[in-house]
This record gives C-alpha cells, structure tokens and sequence, in this order.
C-alpha cells in the first residue's frame, strides 16, 4: 500500500521503516529541512537500536523516501499517518498544535478519499478535534471528499523499538467505519501472520488505551520505588521484596525495579497528560498525581544519599564526582527527564565537579549542557573515575555491571559508590573495603578485614 508519514521524529521514523520493510510503499515527510536532509544522506537523527539497517535496507530498496513536500506526501499516500510531537505546555496538557497542522495539511491537498490515521500520543478526543478540523478546511474548499479518522496508538519502547513494531504485543486500531477497519488490516497484515494481533475497538477507547498503558507501567515504578523507600527504613532489602511479590504472576517482575524514577518522552509526559485530562473534566484523580509526585521525590534520592555521605550539601564543595550513565534508560541516547539530569545539576548547585560517561549520551549531553568548567565529559568509563572522589551510577548499561572493580579502585580517591540502579552485590563491595549505597537497601561498609587489607 501506498502510505503516508508525518513527522520524522523517535515515533514517525521507525513507523515509517518498519511498514516500509514489509513491503509498503512509504513516504516520511517533516517540515525540517535540516533533518530531511540528513535522513536522505544516510544519517538516522536518534540512536535506535537497529534501525539505520531498516532505514538504509529501505531506502535502497526504494520502498522508503523522504521528503519536505507536504502536497507531495499528500499526494502519495490513500492513508496518512500523523506521527508528530505532542509535547506538554506550561499546564501539563499535550499541546495538539503539531497535529492539528497536519490535519489542515492533508485538508488543504486531499484530491480523493484518505484515511488519517493519529499515531500520535493524544488526549482522548483529538481524534474528534483532528476531524472536525479536516472537515472546516473540506467546507471552505467547497468539497464533499470523504475521509475517516483512525486511532491507531504506538506501544514502542525505547531501546527496542524496532523489535516491538515488528513482533507486536498488541495492535490496537479506534475506528467507527468498516472501510477504515479494511484498509488498516491489510496494512498490518504482515504483523499478525502468527496470529490476530488487532484488537479493534471505538476511537476514544483507543486513546485512552495508550495513556492508560503508560500510566499503569508509571505506577508500577513509582509503587516499587516508594516501598524501596520503607525497605531502607525499615531494615528491609527491597531486592528480596522485589522477588517475592514478582513470583506472583498477577503481580510479575516487570517494572517493579526499585531505581530513579522514570524518565524519556513518554511516561512523564503522558501521566501529566492524562492527569489534566482529569481535571478538565472535573474529576480527581489522586492516584495519578501521587505516581507523578513519588516520581519527581524519587529523582532527588541519590543526590540526597550523596550529600548526606559528604555531611550535608555544603561538603559537596569542591568534590568531584563521577557519574556512570546519562540516557534516562539503556539503549537510547535520550536524556528527557532522565534522572541523571536532576542529579548532575544538583552537584553543580553544590559546587561539585561532574565528570560523566554515557556509551552514547555524550553528544547529547554536551548539546544540553554546552562547554562549562564543572563538567567534564571522560572517553569511557574508567577513564570518569580518574580521582574522582565518589561513583554514582544512574543507568543500567550492560557495560556497567561487571567491570573491573580492582581498575575502579586503582582510578578513585575513595571506594566509594552510589549506584540508584541496585546493579552490584553489596556483600561481595563489602568484602573488597568498598563503600556502597545502594537504593532500598542498607548501605554496605568494608568488612574491617578489607579494610585494613586496604590501608
């Protein structure tokens, strides 16, 4: 089929490739020339997993091109996709603006029936706003053509993208009309060769579906997390509770590691997003503010373990201390909300020295953080502990969970780590004099034979 992309972002670009990989015909368009230019010269603007192959197999291929012509890509396509952001304004809300552009776009170029199809995380009723807006700029172009609007939600994580649109869980498709259910299972056809993936339901359900599954995997962090926080207290290991309520499988292992919190594009904008939405129709919805806020206290924990190590945040002072992992999560380069964000500028507001490493964060970093005297940014990770006073791990990358510990010892002034991902054994730290705080659990000091060893 004949299909059209708008918007080249994280969303737009693994849609368009992945549907482009089974053999439809597709065209990305995005009013970035900039962006456009670099995706026709082979370049892949995000770090995805996978997903430079897809896009070049494609564009060899010719089943994938690029494009900032929008009347073109109009042209092109019997359906269009809207797969462009929907970031949140000052009060929370998505901001619709980006959407609702597309939507005139298409309006204004249509010259037969299309089907518009919002891949977009939106609020429930987009779907109806993006409608009543194709059906003004029909109206003052004096035409009759027909269109159906489709909710067709995206379930991508980062990190594994490509594998989730290829081998879905679930394809989740709001439609009122049966030509729109038509159209839609034959583009999905080749996802549900094993079986019947689609789940069909009413538009708004499906707009729902997407923030509800959002929030309930937030919830399941933000609930993990909070009980991690009365572990410590308590005198609990909350790795022991996080095995013992996993076993359960109505309850199961995942997401329910105790951490920073969550962060990247999709979590906090969209339990914000659907929290709003609650109080725009008058209903309160504490359960949602509370995942936000234990969230948003979650992010201040490490530098909270780090300052009270140091007696208080005026120890900080002049301290240099090295940070492992930049990205909010492993796979992806991605540092929206991520937490380690809250954590270096807090060292910063304290007069501390950062000295980070991300395996491929680190353009990302500089491009937020530009060039300044209290962050330096190390070529790999031992290279970031070079008399460091102190190691804060903040992202789980498989490069971090067995290095060289006796290297990480030689590299510090101290052996000492404040890990907010609970990757390493506290006893085994222990045993080697190492200092180690870890979330949810009780700090590991060295066992006394070590440290004298050490000394």
């Amino acid at each position: 089929m004949r299909l059209t992309i708008f918007g080249t972002g994280y969303v737009g670009l693994v849609t368009g490739a992945c549907l482009a990989d089974v053999g439809h015909q597709v065209v990305c368009v995005d009013v970035d020339a900039e962006k456009i230019a670099r995706l026709k010269a082979g370049e892949i603007p995000i770090h995805e997993p996978g997903l430079d192959d897809v896009v070049h197999r494609n564009v060899e291929a010719g089943t994938l091109e690029f494009t900032t012509d929008t009347a073109r890509a109009v042209a092109h396509g019997q359906v269009q996709f809207v797969a462009v952001g929907t970031p949140p304004d000052e009060n929370g809300a998505a901001d619709l603006q980006y959407v609702l552009a597309v939507a005139e776009t298409i309006g204004k170029a249509m010259d037969r029936r299309k089907i518009v199809v919002v891949k977009s995380t939106v609020p429930v009723g987009t779907s109806d706003r993006v409608r009543e807006r194709l059906a003004q700029v029909l109206a003052g172009r004096n035409s009759a053509l027909d269109f159906d609007v489709v909710s067709n939600p995206e379930f991508l994580k980062e990190g594994a993208a490509v594998n989730d649109f290829l081998k879905p869980d679930r394809i989740i498709v709001g439609t009122a009309t049966e030509h729109a259910r038509a159209v839609m299972k034959e583009i999905y056809e080749p996802f549900n060769r094993n079986h019947d993936r689609t789940i069909y339901m009413d538009v708004r359900s499906a707009e729902l579906t997407k923030y509800a599954a959002n929030a309930m995997l937030a919830t399941k962090i933000s609930f993990i997390n909070e009980i991690a926080n009365l572990a410590e207290r308590l005198g609990a290991d909350i790795e022991e509770v996080r095995r013992g309520i996993g076993a359960d499988p109505r309850i199961g292992y995942h997401f329910i590691y105790p951490g920073l919190g969550y962060g990247g594009s999709c979590f906090p904008k969209d339990v914000q997003a659907l929290g709003r939405t609650a109080r725009d129709i008058g209903y309160d919805a504490p359960l949602i503010a509370a995942v936000e806020a234990v969230n948003n206290r979650q992010k201040t924990t490490l530098f909270d373990k780090i300052a009270g190590h140091f007696g208080g945040v005026d120890g900080l002072k002049g301290k240099r201390i090295a940070v492992w992992g930049l990205a909010f999560k492993p796979n992806t380069d991605d540092m929206r909300e991520a937490p380690s964000r809250v954590l270096i500028e807090a060292l910063w507001a304290a007069g501390a020295t950062v000295v980070a490493y991300d395996p491929v964060a680190m353009d990302e970093t500089a491009r937020i953080y530009g060039s300044r005297d209290d962050l330096i940014l190390a070529r790999d990770k031992y290279a970031a502990l070079e008399g460091a006073d102190a190691l804060a791990i903040c992202t789980e990358w498989q490069q971090f969970r067995a290095p060289d510990f006796d290297e990480m010892a030689d590299r510090l002034a101290t052996r000492l780590i404040f890990d907010g991902r609970n990757i390493y054994a506290p006893d085994r730290l222990s045993r080697d004099g190492w200092t180690y705080i870890s979330m949810g659990r009780a700090p590991a000091y060295p066992q006394l034979q070590a440290v004298e060893n050490f000394s």
